[in-house]
């Protein structure tokens, strides 16, 4: 390819022809769950078979079978293995168009026929792929068969998991049409365009742009790459035009440099300030391809000693793991507004940063957390187990390439992960991070990476190849007291000085139907028995120990929102893991939720804990409210109001109950907000 910078600008002010298209196919999709022979044959008589809609998932309705193997029960089953999906598509192919089939995720492989024709297969269940159409698409009706199989598989990561593998094509599937000549949409199902800050000064920035183009027509094509910077009103700010040729067949990597004077950053929370780059492939002065990339103007770097720096200037990175969406009877299968609803929830709390536990979350998450001014720390599928071979391997670097290609335009993303609790130091281990790494920092060297260790000793090999660490400790849950946190993260920083360590999981099991103020003792991590009030506790002090520790460059709550999990069978019910601040359901925020907020949130707030051990069962019990103002005023009973000072966060309050039903009133002034809130508690001396 050959380009001639300083391309007048003139020239492109073109027309616009049918530029690349997306049809859904959504709806008349044929089903089974098993193994059927001969289903990518178009004559296959699939009447028996069910009729779906895509989004789907087949392990929808069995998420919630659990079993603990630490009480000696066999773990949750729920159905992993094969199963079809066929689809009759009416169509007119135009010549000189490419098609491709569009799958935004197939968990954990997927093979893919269209017409009887194998078009190629996938494996790995979190990325979106796409597979060429166009030469087995044919006038009228086409037959596409997708066999999709979530059993495991030892090539294919993740083998282990605390969570469930939710079979089908859970995502959605669409048909893209394009010109021969465009933007190429096959590298790595990403946008084809990737825009990066490489260069921030006070009044200028330089945005690299980076654009595949491939020419899939018989002949070489002459035509020009044209890319413009458009801010939030929909202005253009910047351009960068120059003319291209590309030989018949061949695909290659256009680079520009633009330009764009005065940027407005993206900084987080406080301004989450958003352009778009739009690049047109323009021939004839008519644009034939065009795509749009988010584009936040931000750099972003974790220093030695901890500190993280976004556009130069220190931020916190605090806030809560996120698994991958799910909701109870419906699995994965979740819409835009839900996955807007989770993040708003912990937007709310005051978070400024989610780790996406433990695989590429769907692109929703990435859109609204860059809306927001959340940061984020996505990562592969590499949890606890690996595979030794080179097969593994090489499928976890592929699984990076994806996750880079598809959401390495977010400015919300601030870390890639390379890993999780791998349980085992050895040569395979260190070879797959070692792998991992090197094909980060390759494909992306303009962001820190991360590896979440647990289970070794901290300074194991296995915790050094990332360019940051950080740690999976339960102190207070699975062993030990809360407060041990602080005394070991002290020790650590001290053995390594210089190297940034974070806690990227803390957390206890929480239901709330079980209610016990004051808690006595630490309960079984894998019993019954999860007083709220223990989570609460637990994360009073944990925080409290890590809130005077600059040096941990994050800390993340384990977890945001309860979710399933096959292997357990603890707190309230089975198959579910209960360290959420917030009930599965999205109906109730925990106790320990509103914990966070007093201490994260800059708007006022104010929360009495405890309301739901409504049954007390002493006449004497301490009032705890949560807030960030310096006082509140509580009152039993309709009596006297009395202003409580706010000691870190917490107001405390003794008080004596009268028999029967009491009520407990607080309320505060914060400049012109005004704030209440109220319990009901019962005491009584028979049952």
């Amino acid at each position: 390819m050959t380009m001639r910078h300083g391309f007048a600008l003139a020239l492109l002010l073109p027309g616009v022809a049918q530029a690349a298209t997306e049809t859904p196919l959504a709806t008349g999709w044929r089903f089974v769950k098993a193994d059927a022979a001969g289903a990518e044959t178009p004559d296959l008589d699939d009447r028996a078979w069910t009729p779906v809609n895509v989004p789907h998932s087949y392990n929808a309705e069995d998420s919630g079978v659990g079993g603990a193997k630490a009480r000696g029960e066999p773990e949750g089953v729920y159905y992993r293995g094969p199963a079809w999906y066929r689809l009759e598509i009416d169509h007119q192919p135009e010549p000189g168009k490419r098609y491709l089939l569009h799958f935004g995720g197939a968990t954990l492989k997927a093979d893919i026929w269209l017409n009887g024709r194998k078009l190629g297969a996938h494996q790995g269940g979190y990325a979106a792929f796409r597979v060429d159409a166009t030469d087995a698409l044919q006038p009228g009706r086409n037959l596409l068969a997708v066999r999709v199989d979530n059993s495991r598989d030892t090539h294919i990561a993740p083998l282990n998991g605390d969570f469930n593998i939710f079979g089908g094509l859970y995502r959605s599937v669409s048909l893209i049409k394009s010109d021969a000549l465009a933007i190429d949409r096959l590298d790595h199902a990403g946008p084809g365009v990737q825009a990066r800050t490489v260069a921030l000064q006070p009044r200028r920035v330089t945005i690299d742009v980076a654009v595949a183009v491939r020419n899939d027509r018989a002949t070489p094509a002459q035509f020009t790459i044209a890319s413009r910077i458009v801010d939030a009103a929909g202005k253009i700010v910047a351009r960068h035009v120059a003319p291209a040729t590309l030989a018949a067949g061949a695909r290659e990597a256009v680079r520009q440099s633009v330009s764009l004077p005065n940027p407005h950053l993206w900084e987080g929370r406080k301004s989450p300030y958003l352009y778009h780059v739009v690049t047109d492939v323009v021939e004839g002065g008519t644009i034939i391809d065009s795509q749009s990339v988010p584009l936040g103007v931000r750099t972003l770097t974790v220093k030695p000693d901890g500190t993280v720096l976004l556009n130069g200037a220190p931020y916190p990175m605090r806030g809560v793991n996120l698994q991958h969406p799910t909701r109870f009877g419906r699995g994965p299968i979740v819409t835009d507004a839900e996955i807007d609803e989770d993040l708003a929830i912990f937007a709310d709390m005051g978070a400024t940063a989610l780790r996406l536990a433990h695989m590429q979350h769907p692109q929703r998450v990435y859109e609204r957390a860059d809306e927001l001014g959340l940061l984020l720390l996505t990562e592969v599928p590499l949890i606890d187990d690996h595979d030794p071979s080179d097969a593994f391997r090489e499928n976890l670097v592929e699984q990076m390439r994806e996750l880079i290609a598809q959401t390495g335009n977010h400015p919300s993303v601030a870390l890639w992960g390379i890993g999780n609790e791998i349980r085992k130091s050895d040569a395979a281990s260190n070879r797959i991070l070692a792998a991992l790494q090197a094909t980060a920092k390759a494909l992306d060297p303009t962001r820190p990476t991360t590896y979440a260790h647990c289970c070794l000793e901290d300074s194991d090999p296995i915790a050094q190849h990332s360019d940051t660490v950080s740690y999976n400790r339960y102190f207070g849950w699975y062993w030990t007291k809360s407060e041990d946190i602080g005394p070991w993260a002290d020790e650590l920083h001290a053995k390594l000085p210089g190297r940034p360590i974070g806690v990227s999981e803390y957390g206890a099991g929480a239901s709330i139907l079980h209610q016990e103020d004051p808690v006595m003792k630490r309960p079984e991590s894998n019993g019954y028995w999860h007083p709220e009030q223990y989570q609460t506790d637990f994360h009073i002090k944990h925080w409290r120990e890590m809130k005077t520790r600059p040096f941990l460059w994050s800390t993340f709550v384990w977890v945001g929102i309860d979710f399933p999990s096959f292997k357990r069978n603890e707190g309230d019910r089975p198959a579910i893991n209960d360290k959420g601040l917030v009930s599965e359901d999205r109906k109730v925020r925990k106790d320990a939720y509103y914990w966070y907020q007093a201490n994260w949130s800059d708007a006022p707030m104010l929360h009495i804990a405890s309301r739901r051990d409504v049954a007390k069962r002493t006449q004497r019990v301490k009032v705890q409210v949560f807030s960030n103002q310096p006082a509140v005023e509580l009152r039993l009973n309709d009596g006297a109001w009395t202003r409580v000072p706010v000691d870190d966060h917490i107001a405390s309050w003794d008080i004596d109950l009268a028999k029967g039903e009491n009520r407990v009133d607080a309320r505060m002034q914060a400049g012109g907000t005004a704030l209440t809130d109220a319990v009901r508690w019962i005491w009584t001396t028979r049952p």
